[in-house]
């Protein structure tokens, strides 16, 4: 009874107990619940205030990126907890106050289902965000001081786009980040699978029929090649899909020095016309030979 209803005091369980036919001392309750370890946890009543709400609910977050050219973005995102969907993204050099704002209002035309947005203590997020927030009868809630456990959508997403796109290709300026970013959204949004959804995607995705035995998957590629997305089934003639984006370890190497250059040196003989290929474009492999295209 205790661990169930946390901020239940010694008085309302006393008389529970007296109720159900127990007979005890308020102070003999008093006693347990000292020993109860844990009680009161303050991340219990956040969990619960999550799943409570996740509906209405909106994570705002940044995260930083290096381009080619060491030079530092920004990129600026909201995610629902409901069905894990980003209403916004956006990239800039400079993460002013005025350009949150303007990003608040392309993620908030107009009053809808959402009723909290969580942020955490970023300096961005100033008065004038706020302010903003609260005249859009939306109410803003901070998270405490290093608790990014407590932005956890938001922060897991920050994780997936990194392993799953930032980790392995180097943006040359911001419209190129911005690119990759939206379409990696769309994969997210359409093509990814989530678990906390049902094993499904956030926009839904609907179940395929096999239409023969002898039918077998089509793989779609993502983003120039880096990720790969099951369309369907059909008999095709089979094709493999190699990333051009190994022409960024190539890079990374020039940059590095001679030690890092000779350990790219295989990926030079394997695909030589990979070498000089721009940043973007894929590699289509079949009989042993690569096409640029």
């Amino acid at each position: 009874m205790a661990e169930e209803n946390l901020d239940w005091g010694t008085p309302k369980i006393h008389s529970e107990l007296l109720r159900l036919g127990f007979n005890v001392s308020e102070r003999t309750v008093a006693r347990y619940l000292q020993r109860i370890r844990g009680r009161g946890d303050p991340s219990k009543h956040w969990l619960t205030f999550l799943r409570n709400h996740r509906e209405v609910i909106v994570a705002l977050d940044f995260f930083t990126v290096p381009t080619v050219t060491f030079k530092l973005l920004y990129c600026f995102f909201a995610i629902e907890h409901g069905r894990r969907k980003i209403l916004h993204i956006n990239t800039t050099c400079h993460p002013t106050a005025e350009w949150v704002v303007q990003q608040l209002r392309e993620t908030f035309p107009e009053t809808g289902q959402y009723r909290y947005v969580i942020l955490d203590r970023d300096s961005k997020f100033g008065a004038d965000v706020i302010t903003f927030l609260k005249a859009t009868d939306v109410k803003p809630t901070r998270t405490s001081i290093r608790s990014p456990w407590q932005n956890g959508a938001a922060e897991r997403w920050v994780g997936s786009c990194r392993r799953e796109l930032l980790d392995h290709v180097i943006p040359l300026n911001e419209e190129h980040l911005r690119r990759l970013i939206r379409e990696y959204v769309t994969y997210y949004h359409e093509d990814r699978i989530h678990d906390s959804l049902g094993k499904d995607t956030p926009y839904g995705r609907a179940v395929e029929t096999k239409p023969s035995p002898q039918a077998t998957l089509i793989s779609s590629p993502r983003l120039s090649g880096l990720l790969t997305a099951t369309i369907g089934t059909k008999r095709h003639k089979k094709v493999v899909w190699a990333n051009c984006l190994l022409n960024v370890r190539l890079l990374r190497a020039l940059q590095l020095g001679p030690r890092a250059q000779n350990r790219a040196r295989p990926l030079r003989n394997n695909f030589p016309q990979l070498a000089c290929a721009p940043l973007g474009y894929r590699a289509h492999l079949q009989s042993g030979t690569a096409d640029t295209r």
